[in-house]
């Protein structure tokens, strides 16, 4: 058996364009977020896609949607691929977080993987709920291939998880553009390997550079 999953961000936002926080914040895609769902959908259209899963956020439905709309393919939705929440954060620019909860993000920037600001998530929790999901997901599809369109910080999670990889750097050593294309074969669901990542040749002429898209530590001087 190998399941090919499709792993899919959603386009761009105009919240992600202002880099404000906005992990439970329920935003649609921006003009350039559907135009880059759009050049996806074009490249995905003449594979064998059995099933369209995503988070039932709008963003990520619509990028679903955009996806599946030249497949015929309808949409299944499931909570547990939503995005991290970042409490009472949501809405603001990091800068704002900075100064108004200085100690909380420190804390966060030092280790975001168990640690979550005030009515948040910490990535252990995000990893906790995604897992399940895309374990069903293998399970359910066996030899096919499948798309799952979801968040910056629950893809990389997953993709931790699934690569033996150290999750408390997942902010630091593994990005996602909007509208990326990720590809994994899975011979069950705990035995993956990574043939695609973060790929966006369908818009883009090159690979975006990660700074000031990461955390901070890369950036500072």
């Amino acid at each position: 058996m190998t399941t090919r999953l499709l792993l899919v961000r959603h386009g761009a936002t105009v919240l992600s364009a202002e880099d404000r926080f906005a992990g439970a914040t329920d935003v649609e895609l921006s003009d350039e977020g559907r135009t880059q769902a759009q050049a996806l959908a074009e490249r995905l259209e003449e594979l064998p896609i059995a099933a369209i899963y995503a988070s039932p956020m709008k963003r990520t439905v619509e990028t679903a949607t955009i996806l599946g709309t030249p497949m015929n393919k309808a949409i299944s939705t499931d909570p547990g691929l939503r995005e991290i929440s970042h409490g009472r954060w949501e809405g603001l620019t990091r800068k704002e977080v900075e100064a108004r909860f200085a100690d909380e993000y420190g804390a966060w920037e030092e280790d975001p993987f168990t640690f979550a600001p005030e009515g948040g998530e910490s990535g252990l929790s995000v990893m906790a709920r995604a897992l399940p999901v895309i374990r069903a997901i293998v399970l359910r599809h066996p030899d096919e291939t499948v798309a799952v369109v979801s968040h910056k910080a629950t893809i990389r999670l997953v993709l931790s998880s699934l690569l033996g990889i150290d999750a408390r750097g997942y902010r630091d050593r593994l990005d996602q553009a909007p509208a990326c294309l990720n590809i994994l074969d899975l011979k069950d669901p705990v035995r993956a390997r990574l043939m695609l990542y973060n790929d966006t040749s369908h818009y883009a002429q090159h690979t975006r550079r990660a700074e000031g898209h990461l955390s901070k530590w890369w950036d500072a001087k």
